[in-house]
């Protein structure tokens, strides 16, 4: 409520005018904050990622890693790969078939991308689609 000082009565008038000063004042420091704030939540490249919901999965008690050695050769386990065509094969033994198991797949950070990719297409065509790619934790 307002009130309105006038220096010819003794007695105070209300008066009937909302004070929107505080109001204006309130609105303009909030727009110049997304002003500020708009650029920076903004994204310069669209990409539509996917939302990811999996569990935290229990790591196995033998787990299968295929390996990708800097010189492109592949590794089963422990065993070495003659050649990309045998590595449904090479997988098919070290699972005994079992195309549900999931494959654990790691590369020398040397490899291109276009490598690994045609090692997972390979993987695919093999039928095997459970793939975890492994990686170092930061700061190791």
């Amino acid at each position: 409520m307002a009130v309105r000082l006038d220096h010819g009565k003794d007695e105070l008038e209300e008066t009937h005018e909302i004070n929107v000063t505080p109001f204006i004042d309130v609105m303009l420091v909030l727009l110049i904050i997304f002003m500020i704030a708009a650029p920076l939540a903004t994204v310069d490249i669209p990409v539509d990622l996917p939302t990811a919901s999996a569990q935290r999965q229990p790591r196995p008690d033998k787990p299968l890693f295929l390996t990708l050695k800097s010189d492109l050769s592949l590794v089963v386990g422990e065993q070495q790969v003659a050649n990309r065509e045998s590595l449904g094969a090479a997988l098919d033994a070290a699972t005994a078939g079992d195309k549900e198991k999931r494959v654990f797949l790691r590369a020398d950070k040397t490899v291109e991308y276009g490598e690994l990719m045609e090692v997972m297409n390979s993987m695919r065509n093999a039928g095997y689609l459970k793939v975890a790619l492994v990686g170092l934790e930061q700061g190791q």
